[in-house]
């Protein structure tokens, strides 16, 4: 196959294949999704830019690429599972004279078992053109899922969160020396968010007329808090580019080095604001001439953040190695979510307060024999999040992962990779004010597992 031949080959596939891919919960800290190679997941993400015979390389170190000696295909998916319980309570129009406890349960769970599949191609290319090899992917980096009860306690902060992203990564890799090589890619994303909760106009009329509160008295006044629930959802969409820098090193035969950066992506997201209001609610609003609450148009702006990966891999014999990985993410980007009309006027803002974070994880693989390896892993996964501004929409906290898996060598072109992984999480708590003007404090605890399986075919 010419080299020609093979470049368009590569660039229908990945744009034929383009609309297959949805995501859910994340198996990271924030929002962070790592899952785009179950041989990766089974070392828990140790050695990800420096992973021979993986064409998942092409979004996590493109320049790793030179380890794939010929045309290769795979295809992981993993089943994400977060568990999650709340325990708590609060105040509705909290600080006022007719505050009072919230009303609902729990919440239920917020997790779901969630599918994150993951595309990736890699075309080594021959003759004069020898030194280069081109790749593509279909991938879900960031993304997440929560969804309550309406009628829970906390269903004025948060009751659907869901962040949806899509990366087309298109990369090239160069051999400088037999030992060292260059690689960069291009990032085309999209990005989906959806965000709703419930609104205590009984509250937000309260503020504005106390009378229609307290008339003929609290208990049997038509409007007041939690008596006059209403709904609101934000759901927006954009594209968006980014780009995907690495280098691969070899000082001895036994030991590599590989680093890679990914670019922030930054979102313009379009798309609507719709309020959902009770009859007597809509009345008063139309009297008083209040506009505030009514559906339209609107958005806001989301940046996936720069990561940095710094991966090592030493082979201490020929059947058994050691990985690592030092990952940096960049999530200092997120200190809120903004939400505006389409003419730039501020419907609420929702305080995140994210710092930056460090993932540290140690892998190691044994060839049990030429058809079968063992891998496992431990990893530690700092969380942005802080007690100060977590949200129920991302109740998050530090992680620990543990990972097992393997390798199935069918024969010379076909292989079958499998993993799981445990995620512990430390408990979180909230201590948050709605937009509504309610409290929201308790903690919860979860934990997550992972479920990975994937083939991956040699031409």
């Amino acid at each position: 196959m010419q080299p020609s031949q093979r470049i368009s080959r590569l660039t229908a596939l990945a744009l034929g294949i383009a609309g297959v891919i949805s995501v859910g919960s994340a198996g990271a800290t924030g929002f962070q999704i790592r899952e785009n190679s179950i041989r990766n997941q089974g070392r828990s993400f140790a050695g990800s830019g420096v992973a021979k015979n993986d064409a998942a390389v092409v979004s996590n170190n493109p320049a790793a690429m030179v380890n794939v000696d010929s045309t290769t295909i795979r295809s992981d998916i993993t089943i994400i599972d977060l568990t999650a319980k709340f325990t708590g309570g609060g105040s509705a129009a909290a600080g006022s004279p007719l505050a009072r406890p919230l009303t609902g349960g729990n919440g239920g769970d917020p997790g779901d078992a969630t599918p994150v599949p993951a595309l990736s191609l890699v075309v080594p290319l021959t003759g004069s053109f020898e030194k280069l090899t081109l790749g593509a992917s279909l991938s879900a980096p960031f993304g997440l899922k929560t969804e309550y009860d309406k009628d829970w306690v906390g269903r004025y902060n948060a009751v659907e969160s869901e962040v949806k992203t899509i990366d087309l990564t298109f990369s090239a890799a160069v051999a400088l020396t037999d030992r060292f090589s260059v690689g960069a890619g291009l990032i085309y994303e999209r990005a989906e968010a959806t965000l709703t909760n419930a609104v205590d106009f009984g509250s937000a009329i309260c503020r504005v007329s106390v009378a229609a509160c307290v008339t003929p008295n609290p208990v049997a006044a038509p409007f007041g808090p939690q008596k006059n629930d209403g709904f609101a959802k934000v759901k927006g969409d954009d594209y968006g580019i980014g780009w995907l820098v690495g280098f691969h090193f070899r000082p001895t035969d036994k030991f590599s080095i590989g680093y890679s950066h990914r670019s922030e992506i930054d979102h313009e997201l379009e798309g609507t604001i719709d309020f959902t209001k009770p009859g007597n609610v809509s009345a008063l609003f139309a009297a008083r001439g209040i506009t505030q609450y009514n559906s339209g148009p609107g958005g806001a702006k989301l940046t996936t953040p720069s990561v940095d990966t710094l991966s090592l891999q030493y082979e201490f014999t020929d059947q058994f190695r050691m990985m690592a990985d030092i990952q940096a993410t960049d999530w200092h980007s997120m200190q809120s979510v903004d939400i505006v009309r389409a003419n730039g006027t501020p419907v609420t803002s929702e305080a995140f307060g994210w710092e930056d974070t460090m993932m540290y994880a140690l892998g190691a693989e044994y060839d049990l024999s030429d058809s079968l390896t063992l891998r496992g892993g431990v990893a530690i996964d700092e969380t942005p999040t802080n007690d100060h501004a977590r949200t129920p929409r991302l109740p998050d906290n530090d992680r620990n992962l543990y990972s097992i898996g393997l390798t199935w060598n069918a024969n010379e072109h076909l292989s079958v990779d499998a993993a799981y992984t445990r995620i512990t999480i430390d408990s979180p708590t909230i201590n948050t004010v709605s937009s509504s003007g309610s409290t929201l404090q308790g903690s919860y605890k979860g934990h997550a597992d992972l479920f990975g399986l994937a083939a991956q075919y040699k031409f």
